[in-house]
C-alpha cells in the first residue's frame, strides 16, 4: 500500500481498488485563522483530485475544504460517506457537485473492487466534531491494513482490530482547539495550563498507539500554522513549553523518548510504502527532515508573506453592517433556544458577547443569551457565567452566511477571548454548534437518551461506574487515578472519587466509593 502526504489529515492511499483521496485541505480556514502546516498549495491537486474515491471524515473546515473540493476535485470520484445522524455532509457534497456515494453503514465492512476492504466508524455524539467524526479503515488485497484515525476520538478499538493487525495508523497528536490561549487568564495560568493540555494530547495518542500496536505511526491531523499577524504568537516556534500546537517532529521525539521508533513523518509529497509483513519505507520531498524543521520559522515567515494579500481580501469580506446583529439573533436564535430543554438547563445562566469595533478594544454592543428565561437582550449589568469578546463584524458575517455552527467558525478561528466563573461546561458550546432546528433536535434527543452506567469497575481501590459520564469511554482502559482524582484520558475530564463530583464541567458527576464501601 503506498500513502502519499497530501498536508494536515489529509493524503492520498493507492490499493488495487484504485486511489482514495482523504481529506484535501488547502485553502485557510475559520475566518483566515488556520493554515495546513506545511504549505500544501504546490502539489498537483488536479491529478489528486482525479482520485477513483474521496473520503471526507467531517465538516471542520480544515478536513471540508469547499473551495479545494469545488474547484479540483473531479465530481465523478466515488464518495466513501461516513453514517451520521444528519444529512449535512451529503448535502454539502451534493451541493458542490458530487453524485457517486457509497452510503456507509458504521463498523460494517464494504467490499470494493479488486479485494479492497473499508470500512468508516462514525462518531455521533453532539460534542463529536460538527455532530460527527469518523475514522476509515482500509484492508488491500495483499492484506495490508490501514487506520486512519485522524482526529477522531473512539471510545473502542476492537471494531477496527478484530479484522487482523493494523500495519499503517495515522492519528492526530496536535491541538485543534481554543483553550487556553483565548482564555483571560495570567500569563503563568494560561503557559501552565497549555502545557497540561500538550501532555494529555501527547498521553491520550500515546494510550492509541498501544491500543493499535500498529507497525507504524503516521502522526497526522496537525499542527496548523497562524499566518495573520494577529495570530502568529500561536505558532510553536518560540519555545514555549505551554504551546498546544506542536509539529510533527517535535512529536515524534518525544515518542521515541517514551521507546516507540516506528514513526514516519509525512510532508505534502512524501511517500511512504507499508507492507502486510512489517515493512515500510519513505521518501520525502526535502533532503533531510530534521533541517527541515530546525528552519521551521523560516517557512513560516515566507508563507506568511505569500498569504498577506489573501488574509486581507478575507477581512474585507466580513462585515455586512447592513445586518442588526441583535435583532436577526432573536429572530433566527430564541426559537433554537426555545427548543433546547436539555442543552439550556445544562447552560443555566446568562452568557454575553461584546462586540468590538474591527481592530479595536472598544465593545460597541454587548448582547446576552439568557438560556434561564430562553431570549436574547441588551446586556443590563446581569452577572453572567461564559462572557465572550470578538469583533461586531465576525458576528455580522455568521450572520450573513446563515452559520448554523459558531464552533467550527468563530471559536476554532482563536478570533476572541473568553472567560469564565466556575468550571467549563460543555452546554454552552454545544448549543453554538447546533443553531439550526435539526441540529438541535437531534442534540436535545441524544442528551434525553443518556442514562446511568449500571456496570461498575474497581481499580486502585475505588469502585466507580465503568462508563464515563461525559462521552462513555471505557474507564477501565481510558482511566487514571491519582490522589484520589480520576482522570479519563479520552478528553482528559477529571472527578473526585470520593465525592463523585466532576471537577471538569457541571452536570457529569460519577458514581464512586472506597471499594470496601460499594
Amino acid at each position: 500500500m503506498r500513502i502519499t502526504g497530501t498536508g494536515h489529515a489529509s493524503m492520498y492511499i493507492e490499493t488495487a481498488a484504485g486511489s482514495i483521496l482523504c481529506d484535501p485541505w488547502v485553502n485557510p480556514a475559520y475566518f483566515a485563522s488556520w493554515f495546513p502546516f506545511p504549505d500544501n498549495s504546490q502539489l498537483d491537486w488536479d491529478a489528486l483530485g482525479r482520485a477513483d474515491y474521496l473520503y471526507v471524515s467531517h465538516l471542520h473546515r480544515d478536513h471540508f475544504d469547499e473551495q479545494n473540493l469545488r474547484e479540483r476535485i473531479s465530481k465523478d470520484t466515488t464518495v466513501l460517506l461516513p453514517e451520521y445522524p444528519t444529512s449535512e455532509l451529503e448535502s454539502e457534497l451534493r451541493a458542490l457537485g458530487f453524485h457517486k456515494f457509497i452510503k456507509t453503514v458504521s463498523e460494517e465492512v464494504v467490499e470494493l473492487p479488486g479485494g479492497v476492504r473499508v470500512m468508516i466508524q462514525a462518531l455521533t455524539s453532539p460534542t463529536d466534531g460538527p455532530i460527527g467524526d469518523s475514522s476509515l479503515w482500509v484492508e488491500d488485497a495483499d492484506g495490508t491494513r490501514l487506520l486512519n484515525q485522524n482526529d477522531a476520538r473512539p471510545t473502542d478499538m476492537s471494531v477496527f482490530l478484530k479484522h487482523g493487525k493494523i500495519h499503517a495508523h495515522l492519528l492526530q497528536f496536535s491541538g485543534a482547539i481554543w483553550f487556553p490561549m483565548v482564555y483571560e487568564l495570567p500569563d503563568n495560568a494560561k503557559r501552565a495550563f497549555g502545557k497540561q493540555k500538550r501532555e494529555r494530547g501527547f498521553d491520550r495518542s500515546l494510550r492509541y498507539i498501544d491500543d493499535v500496536a500498529a507497525d507504524w505511526v503516521f502522526p497526522i491531523a496537525g499542527p496548523p500554522c497562524f499566518l495573520d499577524d494577529e495570530l502568529y504568537r500561536f505558532n510553536d516556534v518560540f519555545g514555549d513549553e505551554g504551546n498546544i500546537f506542536p509539529d510533527q517532529l517535535a512529536y515524534t521525539d518525544w515518542l521515541a523518548e517514551q521507546g516507540r521508533t516506528n514513526n514516519i513523518v509525512l510532508l505534502p509529497g512524501s511517500v511512504a510504502e507499508v507492507g502486510g509483513d512489517g515493512s515500510a519505507s519513505a521518501t520525502h520531498p526535502v533532503g533531510d527532515l530534521r533541517e527541515w524543521f530546525a528552519d521551521k520559522k523560516e517557512h513560516l515567515d515566507a508563507f506568511r508573506d505569500r498569504q498577506k494579500g489573501r488574509i486581507a481580501a478575507e477581512k474585507a469580506t466580513w462585515a455586512h453592517p447592513e445586518i442588526d446583529v441583535l435583532a436577526t439573533l432573536r429572530e433566527r436564535f430564541e426559537p433554537i433556544m426555545a427548543q433546547a430543554e436539555h442543552i439550556a438547563t445544562g447552560v443555566g445562566g446568562p452568557v454575553r458577547f461584546d462586540l468590538t469595533a474591527p481592530d479595536s478594544e472598544e465593545v460597541v454592543e454587548s448582547i446576552i443569551f439568557d438560556f434561564l428565561e430562553r431570549r436574547i437582550y441588551p446586556d443590563r449589568g446581569d452577572k453572567v457565567r461564559y462572557r465572550f469578546r470578538t469583533e461586531r463584524r465576525l458576528i455580522e458575517h455568521l450572520l450573513h452566511v446563515r452559520e448554523v455552527d459558531w464552533v467550527n467558525s468563530l471559536f476554532l478561528s482563536c478570533r476572541f477571548t473568553a472567560a469564565r466563573i466556575g468550571q467549563y461546561n460543555e452546554y454552552v458550546y454545544a448549543f453554538f454548534k447546533c443553531l439550526s432546528e435539526e441540529r438541535i433536535q437531534y442534540a436535545e434527543g441524544w442528551y434525553a437518551e443518556q442514562r446511568p452506567d449500571d456496570e461498575d469497575i474497581t481499580m486502585q481501590g475505588w469502585t466507580m461506574q465503568r462508563r464515563c459520564p461525559h462521552l462513555k469511554a471505557d474507564l477501565s482502559v481510558f482511566g487514571k487515578i491519582e490522589d484520589g482524582v480520576l482522570t479519563c484520558q479520552m478528553h482528559g475530564w477529571k472527578w473526585n472519587l470520593g465525592s463523585g463530583k466532576c471537577m471538569t464541567s457541571v452536570g457529569h458527576d460519577i458514581r464512586s466509593a472506597r471499594a470496601e464501601d460499594a
